[in-house]
């Protein structure tokens, strides 16, 4: 049997944290889905995002009860579907990340994926009345 670098060190995957952040240019197949009860809330997939999508899940204490580490989440109109935050979470963390196809993202969560950045942010002002 080869010796396999990636086996003997998973961390050689793991992409190097990009250095300008970047929009999305098209529509992608698939998004970035966290699974809620597998996230720790580590954050490592966070600096590794290359459009800086993914975010602590903001704490609601309304009904008394208050969550010691929140999940983090994918503002999925600003996910690229580039798996980077799927292969940390597996290497660094928890299998807490998926790709689902991008019809059934916006089918489950009853939501409009757009193709460009420009496009998500201008339906979210029309849609806030800005």
């Amino acid at each position: 049997m080869a010796y396999d670098p990636k086996k003997a060190n998973p961390t050689l995957i793991i992409p190097e944290a990009p250095a300008k952040i970047t929009r999305k240019k098209k529509k992608p197949k698939e998004i970035a889905v966290v699974i809620p009860d597998n996230c720790t809330g580590c954050e490592a997939c966070v600096s590794f995002c290359p459009v800086d999508c993914i975010e602590l899940t903001p704490r609601d204490t309304s009904d008394g009860i208050n969550v010691v580490i929140p999940n983090v989440q994918i503002r999925f109109d600003e996910c690229i579907g580039c798996k980077i935050c799927v292969h940390v979470c597996e290497r660094m963390a928890w299998d807490a990340i998926e790709m689902w196809p991008t019809e059934q993202v916006e089918g489950f969560f009853e939501i409009k994926i757009h193709d460009k950045y420009e496009d998500a942010v201008a339906a979210h002002a029309e849609k806030m009345g800005t």
